[in-house]
């Protein structure tokens, strides 16, 4: 299972959760099961960078996640 964590602008859409465990393969699975379990919030993890134990990975819908593995979502960043 990867055990996913949510910054505090998606905790707005999984009722305060701060993280849960998800059976999952990889991460476009991922996103799925949390659409399915947290309506709404595949819209908002589109926009976001995914960080898979550490390292943030650029177009990370096809990467594989291993048993443990952490999955941060870290919200887009705007600047002017």
């Amino acid at each position: 299972m990867a055990r996913v964590f949510f910054s505090t602008s998606l905790q707005q859409l999984t009722g305060g959760l701060e993280e849960c465990e998800i059976e999952a393969s990889t991460v476009r699975e991922l996103f799925a099961q949390l659409e399915d379990r947290f309506p709404g919030i595949r819209e908002q993890l589109a926009s976001a960078a995914v960080a898979i134990d550490g390292d943030v990975v650029p177009g990370a819908l096809l990467e594989r996640l291993e048993p443990g593995s952490e999955v941060h979502f870290l919200p887009a960043i705007s600047g002017g």
